[in-house]
């Protein structure tokens, strides 16, 4: 059988055989005490991806888009009282900015060009003034593939007592997480990136004695961390979910587990990301960050010289791959390549294949 289109964009990616097949169960409705022991199901397997995360956090989980998680988290965590430091270096720390200032919540920003780590000299200097409450940041910035310092950014908030609230959405499921050294409060993900399975599931990790202690700083019915938490105890869900994009989330949460859970899929995006890294600059493709900077799941490179972003996609969308644009600056100087999902080596060696001939011709 022919392979499908082989999605290398970063999430939704392309589906195995067995999550495909799943969201081809028998309808249920969500209200059946048979789905609210299925979704407990859900809740305990996704505890399970970080063995870490198990003592002190809880999965809320949400019907929506990695970005739903974000505002989620920030809508109901960001306080009204005290004052959040986001720490930027691309379009997914502008936009939790954006949402706090949406919020109308006490913020402050450290903006960090697109192409760098981090500011930590600046981020300590601030917390150092010991007003601020709360951290903000992204842990793999899709905006270049870069990973984050987020352990050296932890240990700061760790020292001057900031809750650290994580966008996990493009890491969770492959890149680790330290849950007890960080100083996290919560972090936001998704089931359509690491996960592999499909869009439209989305959840936060959640301090167990924040859920259980705290009240909501939410100005929205939908996005109450609070709310889900409470009506989740027993399985149900305040609102509907996407029933059948759990189907798949079950299945790809199996999956994950019998493959060798996340350190494995983390081994199997490294031998990817880097022989298609390797590969690249064999044929003279210059990627745009150094590979000790580099998350496992997406890289970044410069266009070859004299061919368009539109070009290039076209040209291997006609060999059955999607890649993606840069962002913002970077979107007529670069593209992307994620390796997650369903990649096999046969698909692997076909797209080197192809970039082969690109630069040929």
């Amino acid at each position: 059988m022919n392979r499908p289109t082989i999605l290398l964009n970063p999430g939704p990616v392309t589906l195995s055989n067995r999550v495909r097949h799943a969201l081809a169960r028998a309808d249920q409705c969500h209200r059946e005490p048979d789905f609210a022991r299925f979704m407990l199901e859900i809740t305990d397997a996704l505890s399970r991806v970080y063995p870490g995360s198990r003592k002190r956090f809880e999965p809320v989980v949400l019907t929506g888009s990695g970005t739903c998680a974000v505002e989620a988290m920030l809508s109901s965590l960001v306080p009204r009282d005290g004052l959040t430091l986001v720490v930027s270096n691309g379009v997914y720390g502008e936009r939790m900015a954006d949402m706090i200032r949406n919020h109308g919540k006490p913020m402050e920003q450290i903006r960090c060009d697109w192409l760098q780590p981090m500011d930590l000299v600046a981020v300590e200097k601030r917390l150092a003034a010991g007003d601020i409450t709360h951290v903000v940041a992204v842990h793999n910035e899709t905006t270049t593939g870069r990973l984050n310092d987020i352990a050296a950014l932890g240990k700061l908030c760790r020292k001057y007592d900031a809750a650290l609230l994580l966008d996990a959405v493009s890491s969770f499921g492959a890149e680790s997480i330290d849950f007890s050294g960080w100083n996290l409060q919560a972090l936001a993900a998704t089931a359509n990136k690491c996960l592999h399975g499909v869009p439209g599931i989305a959840f936060v990790l959640v301090d167990q004695d924040v859920m259980d202690g705290g009240s909501s700083y939410s100005s929205t019915l939908y996005l109450d961390l609070y709310r889900y938490h409470r009506e989740q105890k027993t399985g149900f869900s305040p609102f509907t979910p996407a029933v059948h994009a759990c189907f798949a989330l079950h299945e790809a949460l199996l999956e994950l587990e019998e493959m060798g859970g996340r350190e494995a899929r983390q081994q199997r995006y490294r031998y990817l990301s880097g022989r298609i890294r390797q590969a690249l600059i064999a044929l003279g493709i210059r990627p745009l960050l150094p590979e000790e900077s580099c998350c496992s799941m997406i890289s970044s490179f410069l266009l070859p010289k004299d061919i368009s972003y539109p070009q290039l996609h076209g040209l291997l969308l006609e060999a059955g791959f999607v890649i993606y644009a840069g962002q913002g600056e970077l979107a007529k100087s670069i593209f992307r390549i994620a390796n997650m999902g369903d990649i096999q080596d046969q698909d692997l060696e076909h797209l080197i294949a192809t970039f082969r001939q690109l630069m040929e011709r």
